[in-house]
C-alpha cells in the first residue's frame, strides 16, 4: 500500500485556503503538511518539507504560481495542481508538467480527480523504483542479460537534437540531468542541453553503473560526486565536482548507501 502524499496548499486568499483544506483533508490519499499565503512562503516550505504535491494558486502578489513553479529546484519539485480563476495560464502550466489545472470555484469531484491523477503518477514512479536493478546496479556487476539490454548505452555519446542540428555529448562529461516540465536538462562540462525525452527513456540510454536517479526528477553521474552530507530524515545532499549541490530524496537514499558501500 502506497503512503499518503505530503501536500502543501498555497493561496493568498484565506477563504480559498480554508475551502481547499476542508475538502482535501477528507481525502485519505493526502497528508496536509503546510498552508502558505504567498509564493515566498511556498518556496521556503517546499525546500524545508519536500512535499509530494502542491495545490498552487496562480494569481498572487509578489511571486505568482507560475514563477513559484519555475523557481523550485528540480530536485525538490513536487507534483503541482494549479488553481486559478483564469484560464489564460493553462498552456504555461502544462509546459511545467502540471498534474492538473483547476478553475475556481473548484468542485469537490474535480479535486478528487486531480488527486487520483497525482496518485497514479506517484505510484508509477514508486513502482519503477522498486525494480531490483535500480537499487542493485550501483554495487553489483551487471549480468550478461542486463548488459544485452544496455546496447544503446554502449555508445560513448548521447545524441541531443537542437533544431536541425544534433549535439553529440560525451557520456563521461555529463554531470547531472534534471527534468524541467517535459524537457530534460543535460548538464555537461559547464553547458546545459535541452532534450525532449522522458526520464524513463533517457535512463535506458545511460549506463546504470555510472548514472543513477537520486530524486524523481534528477539523475546524477556517480563519478562526479565529490562529497556527500547527511540531511534530515534519511535524506542526503551530494556535492558535485562542478560545484552543484543536489538533494537525494528519501525514496532514493539506498542508491547512495549502496554506492558508498561499494566505493
Amino acid at each position: 500500500m502506497h503512503r499518503r502524499l505530503k501536500t502543501i496548499i498555497v493561496d493568498d486568499e484565506s477563504l480559498a485556503r480554508k475551502l481547499l483544506l476542508v475538502t482535501l483533508a477528507k481525502m485519505p490519499e493526502l497528508e496536509i503538511i503546510a498552508e502558505c499565503q504567498n509564493g515566498k512562503e511556498a518556496l521556503a516550505k517546499a525546500t524545508e518539507l519536500t512535499p509530494d504535491l502542491m495545490f498552487l494558486d496562480i494569481q498572487m502578489p509578489g511571486l505568482n504560481g507560475i514563477e513559484v513553479a519555475t523557481s523550485l529546484q528540480a530536485d525538490i519539485m513536487p507534483m503541482i495542481v494549479f488553481t486559478t480563476a483564469y484560464d489564460k495560464y493553462a498552456i504555461e502550466a502544462f509546459k511545467l508538467y502540471a498534474v492538473d489545472y483547476l478553475l475556481k470555484p473548484i468542485e469537490e469531484d474535480m479535486l478528487q480527480q486531480s488527486v487520483e491523477r497525482a496518485m497514479q503518477r506517484f505510484t508509477s514512479e514508486e513502482d519503477a523504483l522498486r525494480k531490483p536493478n535500480i537499487t542493485s546496479a550501483v554495487h553489483h556487476l551487471l549480468t550478461p542479460q542486463d548488459q544485452s539490454k544496455l546496447s544503446v548505452a554502449s555508445f560513448s555519446k548521447l545524441a541531443i537534437k537542437d533544431g536541425k542540428e544534433i549535439d553529440m555529448v560525451d557520456f563521461e562529461q555529463i554531470e547531472w540531468i534534471d527534468a524541467a516540465g517535459d524537457l530534460m536538462c543535460v548538464h555537461s562540462d559547464g553547458k546545459t542541453y535541452l532534450m525532449r525525452e522522458t526520464m524513463k527513456n533517457l535512463m535506458e540510454q545511460l549506463n546504470p553503473k555510472v548514472f543513477q536517479r537520486i530524486h524523481r526528477s534528477t539523475i546524477v553521474n556517480l563519478s562526479k560526486i565529490e562529497k556527500i552530507v547527511p540531511h534530515i530524515k534519511g535524506e542526503y545532499f551530494v556535492f558535485l565536482t562542478c560545484g552543484e549541490k543536489l538533494k537525494v530524496s528519501r525514496s532514493y537514499k539506498d542508491i547512495i548507501k549502496h554506492w558508498l558501500a561499494s566505493s
